[in-house]
């Protein structure tokens, strides 16, 4: 199922040119925000990248040095924005309490979350 976004809800849209259409001009960005040399990026995706239950249609990605690592998805806009605040903030505050760069604190953050299997940074 396609989505597209109005007043940042997400709305089915069965047709895919209508879709695609939509999609090459929309702006899908949530939030987007560097910390030094870390990008993090939270989008809208226009596709459900999910199974049953609610669809997930947005998704946090973390990137350094021409690396992504997948930090999180969300099935709302509202969700998106708090996941990425909540993302940033966890870096900064590693970096401080652990005084390293970006990169070292977002390396520590991944490796702990993948050990919960949570997330998946590559």
């Amino acid at each position: 199922m396609h989505y597209i976004l109005v007043n940042q809800q997400a709305v089915p849209c069965d047709d895919v040119s209508k879709w695609a259409l939509w999609y090459s001009t929309a702006d899908c960005v949530v939030a987007e925000e560097w910390i030094f040399d870390v990008r993090v990026s939270t989008i809208f995706l226009g596709l459900n990248r999910g199974g049953s239950g609610a669809p997930i249609l947005f998704e946090t990605m973390v990137f350094l040095d021409g690396q992504s690592g997948e930090a999180d998805c969300y099935a709302l806009w509202e969700d998106a924005e708090a996941g990425h605040r909540a993302l940033v903030l966890l870096i900064r505050t590693e970096m401080v309490s652990s005084a390293v760069t970006a990169s070292v604190a977002w390396n520590r953050i991944a490796s702990r979350l993948n050990g919960e299997g949570k997330h998946s940074p590559q």
